[in-house]
């Protein structure tokens, strides 16, 4: 799908006898090349890097690459910092992520009243909200006494004129106040949703919490973005990437859109890679969840591989159930913290197989959100129907988040060739909840990255933005200690799960090219490969662990080109 002959193991050609536009040099260069590659570990690490026309083309020793240097070549002195290939994000939002930068910021709010007092203070401030709807995000009820959610009554005290939406820090759950609920036009008379809840008091009056598919109620009712609008986010959010040394995202933009919107979105990434203005490279995970809305995506000409300039069509992305703060990931079993429920699968095994085999036929793989270990074993039957009937080579099926598994589930991974998509930065907030949720026989085989690394299952890493922040160096600081960002647990959650730093950056770099079919001109610095790279102050696989949290991404190189730089302090 990707198109693209492969150069990477090819020796450099004549470029590299040519003058360079750039050198970098005098650093120490991990160029993540795949392990299948010759490492020739006897060597010292190579220290710099020559660049032309956007493409690498030689890595060796400073004296190798300065001496490609002419009167016109850029030379960049790295001063012993670590030059890694560009990070690859391999699953978050960047609209809603762009959307949360112009909303109240909820996350570590300890209580029920501190998100009032932050949406008083946000109204205050603003002078009215933009569209008159107050939006809110972030919020944890695992950080506050009780742990209930807010209602309609808590977000009342906000204000009763302006329509109140908060969503969950998940984004699996929506609260509105009694004015959203005019607007509406939700009574305690409104249908359950098929895959979502509508949360009811003892009177049958709905409480303003909106769980799963539920939600559409509240995306549908909300203003919506126009072409322009989703440009000017997207940017926003992309140039905040960049900071963290992120070139390239795979992002599911629709959810955060009405259904019918989607072609919005790809207008405004279209609009954007035609001016020259999308500061990253986008390989969009298409949330379409119904038939009809699927056959309209590719009866429009879409499908996985479409490409304009940096945007790219991805994966089919398919919602099949919450998450486990929520109670909303779907079980096996009850959960060991409320007996009553197993969560929410939003599929039935019919409609899911249906959705899949559909995309798998017109060549896009599916990228299935999967928490829960029985909605893992459902997504993972449908992939495998679709291959058994409709056999294609190279179909990169995956599944996101992949937290509670056992043993069997990973080797159904394995023999399926189905990519992990983790979120090590998830095991911060959640290290302290998954034996009360799944109880302790699930725990000990979930968030399995070393299983799943020596299984050979292909792993690519995530944030999942805005639902933990992108910084990468966090996420993988907590793939090498399995600990929350105060150390804790002493000595690490299931240590033995721990992945090594090489495998969490390779996890970040050619791991994820992998899942977008970029693995031929990214995710390593190898000779013919785009020239996107990431300059982090202090070489992270030589530190003590604890301190990689600290690190911080110093330059980002897009195409050969610095397109940010920290100032120094």
């Amino acid at each position: 799908m990707s198109g693209v002959t492969d150069r990477s193991a090819r020796p450099a050609d004549d470029r590299g006898d040519r003058q360079a536009d750039t050198v970098f040099f005098g650093g120490v260069v991990r160029t993540m090349e795949p392990p299948a590659a010759p490492r020739r570990r006897e060597r010292a690490l190579p220290t710099a890097v020559a660049v032309k026309d956007g493409v690498i083309v030689r890595v060796g020793s400073d004296r190798e690459i300065c001496a490609l240097a002419g009167p016109h070549t850029r030379s960049v002195d790295l001063a012993g910092r670590l030059l890694l290939p560009g990070f690859h994000d391999s699953h978050l939002h960047l609209l809603s992520y762009g959307l949360s930068l112009e909303k109240v910021y909820l996350d570590g709010a300890t209580s029920i009243d501190e998100i009032v007092r932050r949406g008083r203070d946000f109204l205050r401030q603003s002078g009215g909200p933009r569209g008159g709807w107050i939006q809110g995000r972030g919020w944890n009820n695992e950080l506050w006494p009780g742990r209930r959610f807010p209602n309609r009554y808590d977000l009342d005290r906000i204000s009763t004129d302006h329509p109140v939406t908060y969503t969950r820090t998940c984004g699996h759950i929506i609260a509105v106040n009694s004015k959203a609920l005019e607007v509406m036009g939700v009574t305690r008379d409104t249908p359950q949703l098929p895959g979502g809840q509508i949360d009811v008091d003892e009177r049958g009056e709905p409480l303003g919490i909106f769980r799963e598919e539920a939600r559409v109620l509240v995306y549908e009712a909300i203003p919506r973005l126009e072409v322009a609008d989703i440009k000017r986010l997207l940017v926003l959010g992309a140039q905040r990437a960049l900071r963290c040394g992120l070139t390239a995202l795979q992002t599911d933009d629709f959810e955060a859109v009405p259904e019918e919107d989607f072609p919005r979105v790809i207008e405004a990434y279209t609009q954007l890679a035609q001016e020259g203005a999308l500061p990253v490279r986008v390989f969009e995970q298409c949330l379409l969840p119904r038939p009809e809305q699927l056959r309209r995506f590719l009866d429009m000409g879409y499908t996985t591989g479409y490409q304009v300039g940096r945007f790219k069509i991805g994966p089919l992305k398919l919602l099949a159930d919450g998450s486990l703060g929520g109670r909303t990931a779907f079980l096996d079993r009850p959960y060991a913290d409320c007996p009553s429920t197993c969560g929410i699968g939003v599929f039935s095994q019919q409609q899911l197989d249906e959705l899949v085999e559909t995309a798998h036929r017109a060549g896009m793989p599916a990228a299935i959100h999967c928490i829960g270990n029985a909605t893992m074993q459902m997504a993972l039957d449908s992939i495998e129907r679709a291959q058994l009937r409709w056999p294609r080579a190279d179909m990169r099926h995956s599944i996101i988040h992949c937290q509670i598994t056992d043993r069997p589930l990973l080797q159904r991974f394995r023999a399926l060739g189905v990519i992990a998509h983790i979120q090590p930065v998830f095991v911060a907030g959640d290290w302290h909840i998954v034996a009360d949720r799944a109880g302790e026989e699930l725990a000990a085989t979930s968030y399995n990255w070393q299983t799943m690394a020596q299984l050979g299952i292909p792993i690519a890493c995530g944030s999942d933005c805005p639902v933990e922040r992108f910084d990468v160096m966090e996420n993988i600081y907590c793939a090498v200690t399995r600990q929350d960002f105060n150390g804790q647990p002493a000595g690490g959650w299931y240590p033995q799960q721990r992945l090594t730093v090489e495998q969490a950056v390779y996890g970040h770099t050619m791991g994820a090219a992998y899942a977008s079919y970029d693995e031929r001109v990214s995710g390593s610095l190898s000779v013919g490969k785009r020239a996107d790279m990431a300059v982090v102050d202090r070489d992270i696989f030589t530190i003590p662990p604890a301190q990689i949290k600290e690190a911080r991404v110093v330059m980002t190189v897009l195409d050969g080109e610095i397109v940010y730089e920290r100032e120094e302090r």
